[in-house]
C-alpha cells in the first residue's frame, strides 16, 4: 500500500460514483496491524515525489482506540518521507472498511479522510489487496518488499474482480525487489 497516498486521500473521495467494489468478508485486525510495503498502487498526486521503498506500519493507539498509520517512503532527493495518520473502523462486523485521515486539528479530523477498504487478503496475512468504492485508488501490500509472480497474480485477479483497470495500476520500486514500474496488466 502505498500509505503515503493517505495524506490526501479525503480529497479523492469526491471522485466517481460507487462501483462494484467489495470487501473481504472479515479482517482480524490483530493479524494486520504491523509492518506492509507496497508492491503496486494506482499513482496518486502527492505521492509523485516518492521512488522507491514505500510502506506503512500499523498500530493501535492505546488511548484513543485508533490505528496508527505511519507511511514512509523514499523521496527522489534520496531522503525518507514520513506521513502519520490514524484509521478508524467504519464497518465493525467485517473490520474490512476503514477510514483514514492526516489531518489533525486539534483532534484527527475523519470528515477529510479517505476510505481504506481491505478487497483482498491472503488467509495468513502475507498480503492484501486495499481500494476505495470508487475503485480511483489501489495498493497491493505484501509483508516483505518482494511477492511471488503466484501471489501478484492473485492479487491482480482481486483488482480484476472488483472492476478496476489494471493498467492503471503500477508495480512499486522497492529495494530488492522491482527496480522499475509497469504496468500490472503488461504481467498478466
Amino acid at each position: 500500500m502505498n500509505l503515503i497516498n493517505f495524506i490526501f486521500t479525503g480529497l479523492l473521495g469526491f471522485g466517481s460514483a460507487a462501483s462494484d467494489v467489495k470487501t473481504v468478508p472479515y479482517v482480524d485486525l490483530t493479524k494486520y496491524l504491523g509492518q506492509w510495503y507496497e508492491i503496486a498502487s494506482i499513482p496518486q498526486s502527492f505521492q509523485k515525489k516518492c521512488v522507491k521503498n514505500t510502506g506503512a506500519n500499523y498500530s493501535i493507539d492505546e488511548k484513543s482506540g485508533y490505528i496508527v498509520v505511519l507511511n514512509t517512503c523514499v523521496e527522489d532527493n534520496g531522503k525518507t518521507k514520513v506521513a502519520e495518520g490514524r484509521a478508524k473502523i467504519e464497518d465493525t462486523q467485517s473490520q474490512a472498511k476503514l477510514k483514514v485521515t492526516f489531518v489533525k486539528l486539534g483532534g484527527w479530523i475523519f470528515t477529510f479522510g479517505g476510505d481504506y477498504w481491505v478487497i483482498g487478503l491472503q488467509k495468513d496475512y502475507k498480503w492484501a489487496v486495499v481500494g476505495a468504492p470508487n475503485a480511483d485508488y489501489a495498493w497491493i501490500l505484501s509483508r516483505t518488499q518482494k511477492m511471488s509472480k503466484a501471489d501478484l497474480k492473485e492479487a491482480h485477479a482481486v483488482l480484476k474482480q472488483n472492476g478496476y483497470d489494471t493498467c492503471t495500476v503500477l508495480t512499486s520500486v522497492q529495494d530488492n525487489s522491482n527496480s522499475k514500474r509497469e504496468r500490472l496488466c503488461d504481467l498478466f
